[in-house]
């Protein structure tokens, strides 16, 4: 990590840094060392047992070097050191026999040494053992309380909140997750730190309104997302805002580990993104009230029943991949994939809601812009490319370089509506044509497929909201927002069915003015 602070850190802490497993967390030698020294402590005291008589049962000192191994020797090397004081012992016991006689004392003292040799490597071993099982539950034990406290950060943001009161409540959960003294969150401002503005503890000492030094502005080159100033006492990030400057985050002495704070910060990127548009449909507020129910459920499915506990689970399943849980079997990790993408999916019909929201509320377009149409439709069939492979569906295309005034952003919404439609319901080995050509001061893009088209009867509601089902079904929300699109284009999204019994949608755009 970019930072690293040797803060006291109680065992109680939800979110401590992690310690590193075993024993050697209090011995200051790395294993190569240790080994090296037990290596040269059995080659001297079996050199001493060796040029000393057999009655002082010198042997017995080769236990030293097994138990010294416990203090961060690996497991196959303490067995290695096992049999060199074993070998040793009878070394020692042959040479000292056939240059002193043998003894019925001396063999009594080398068989106890042997013994005391095999007990103490037993004892070695089983302390190792339980050492790595007691460090194992406790990197779970870290692991699970840093998920439970990351969750508690996303449920405290979570909601239909704008910036003011998301920035407020931020700092109330950074500083309860990161056990810092002052957390202060706030817009900069020409260098001066301003609002959306939150402290934590409200009585804190806040810098808002006063000029920010350098060396907290500028993040030094070669860091992640969380950096350090003032000697390490504050650990600083920013998090990027849609339709304004940078918000920074300051905290005072925190004691969680970076990584940790890393995370927070990757955590509340999303949800602060989606404050800005909660903003803005607050604004129109009384409009909404106009149109009805729909839309106030449309905006608190979007901004807490929906998004609150997909965002859970994406992270729940994320730790599960990542290890947090321990080993898990194939079959189970392409479940939780499986789970990842249909939580993506449910997002993506998040996105879907708010830009029906957008329509609905009949807010004030923004200024149209000149569209190069031709491009769009291009990078729609880039993306879907590789879902269209794997279902064995082509894409043939006739693409003519047309512009029309309009909004990039919501004109590749309806083209990628009308190409996922299609490639869909196409059926394995298909053919997916797409055209675009000038007609009569129209731009119009055809998108042609071989599925099993709309069944009779439906084609009056296709175009309507909710009404899946077959062809053109789905979420119930594609096509009507492709109809919405087109109407605030000033053109217009149309069906048939061809001879050959192929599908054709259709969007009408007018073409730019010379």
């Amino acid at each position: 990590m970019p930072v690293v602070r040797a803060n006291p850190i109680s065992p109680a802490d939800p979110v401590a840094p992690a310690a590193p497993e075993g024993p050697a967390t209090v011995f200051p030698l790395s294993e190569r060392a240790l080994l090296g020294l037990c290596l040269g402590l059995v080659l001297l005291v079996t050199l001493i047992d060796v040029l000393t008589p057999a009655s002082l049962v010198v042997g017995t000192l080769l236990s030293a070097p097994i138990a010294l191994a416990a203090l961060g020797v690996s497991r196959a090397w303490t067995l290695r050191l096992i049999a060199l004081v074993l070998a040793g012992n009878v070394f020692a016991a042959l040479f000292n026999g056939l240059r002193d006689g043998v003894s019925g004392t001396d063999l009594v003292n080398r068989v106890i040494s042997v013994l005391a040799a095999l007990l103490v490597g037993v004892l070695t071993l089983r302390a190792r053992e339980a050492s790595a099982r007691a460090a194992r539950l406790t990197e779970e034990g870290r692991r699970l309380s840093r998920e439970r406290a990351l969750r508690a950060l996303v449920e405290a943001v979570s909601g239909p909140f704008g910036q003011d009161e998301f920035v407020g409540r931020a700092a109330q959960a950074l500083r309860e997750l990161s056990g810092a003294e002052w957390v202060e969150i706030g817009s900069v401002d020409r260098a001066v730190l301003a609002a959306p503005h939150g402290l934590s503890p409200e009585h804190g000492p806040s810098r808002l309104g006063q000029r920010l030094p350098l060396e907290v502005l500028a993040r030094p080159a070669g860091t992640g997302r969380v950096w350090a100033t003032g000697g390490g006492d504050l650990l600083l990030a920013r998090l990027s805002r849609p339709n304004g400057e940078d918000l920074l985050l300051l905290l005072t002495r925190p004691t969680a580990a970076p990584d940790v704070l890393e995370e927070a910060v990757l955590t509340l990127q999303p949800l602060l993104d989606r404050t800005a548009l909660l903003d803005d449909l607050r604004v129109r507020q009384a409009q909404l009230q106009e149109r009805g129910e729909l839309m106030q459920d449309l905006v608190y499915a979007l901004s807490h029943d929906l998004r609150t506990p997909l965002m859970a689970n994406t992270m729940n399943m994320r730790s599960a991949l990542k290890g947090a849980y321990g080993p898990l079997p194939e079959d189970y990790r392409s479940t939780l994939r499986h789970g990842l993408d249909a939580n993506a999916a449910l997002l993506a019909l998040a996105d879907q809601l708010l830009l029906v929201a957008k329509y609905e509320s009949g807010e004030q377009e923004d200024p149209l812009g000149s569209v190069a149409l031709r491009d769009v439709v291009l990078g729609v069939i880039s993306q879907l490319t590789g879902r269209a492979e794997e279902q064995g569906v082509t894409f043939e295309t006739g693409l003519e370089g047309v512009r029309v005034p309009g909004l990039g952003h919501d004109l590749r919404r309806a083209a990628q509506n009308l190409l996922e439609n299609a490639v869909r319901f196409s059926p394995p080995g298909g053919v997916v044509r797409v055209t675009l050509t000038a007609e009569d001061g129209e731009a119009v893009l055809r998108v042609l497929d071989q599925g099993p088209g709309i069944a009779p009867g439906r084609e009056a509601t296709l175009f309507q909201r909710f009404r899946a089902g077959g062809a053109g079904g789905g979420t119930g929300l594609g096509l009507y927002l492709t109809r919405r699109i087109a109407e605030a284009h000033r053109g217009r999204v149309t069906y048939t069915r061809t001879a050959n019994a192929q599908s054709v949608f259709s969007l009408w755009l007018p073409l730019e003015a010379p």
